[in-house]
């Protein structure tokens, strides 16, 4: 079992920015056999952000840009690509960009793991991608 980690002020907490994401793509990354690289769709960017800045553009349908983004997840042991497609988990999505295996990946799946493997977790009915945890 992992150490208990020390407590940490709901301030920190409130950094992350946890959201749900709905699979769009994944296949395996070449040459690795436990990652997988997914396409997340996290729904419509925001028309304009916190800090001010210029809204995105509205695409050809009036309807605005999604946020779709790369993430890549060390689950290829116990779930395969195609078993990923279409569902909906939660995502860390403002993690600062890593490097895995020349993929930049751009969150973070959240996941349980124990003895007999890993534990995906989605919501009990579907949700708009994008939407908060809190």
């Amino acid at each position: 079992m992992d150490e208990k980690k020390s407590e940490i002020p709901y301030e920190d907490f409130a950094k992350l920015d946890i959201r749900i994401g709905t699979v769009i793509a994944a296949e395996l990354v070449p040459e690795t056999d436990k990652l997988i690289k997914c396409t997340i769709d996290f729904g419509l960017k925001p028309s304009a952000l916190a800090d001010g800045s210029p809204d995105y553009p509205p695409t050809a349908d009036g309807l605005g840009e999604r946020d779709i983004r790369t993430i890549v997840s060390g689950i290829a042991e116990w779930k395969k690509p195609e078993e990923l497609v279409g569902r909906q988990f939660p995502y860390i999505v403002n993690l600062a960009p890593r490097m895995l295996r020349g993929v930049e990946s751009q969150g973070m799946l959240l996941a349980a793991s124990d003895e007999h493997g890993v534990a995906l977790l989605n919501p009990e009915r579907v949700v708009q991608a994008g939407t908060k945890l809190h």
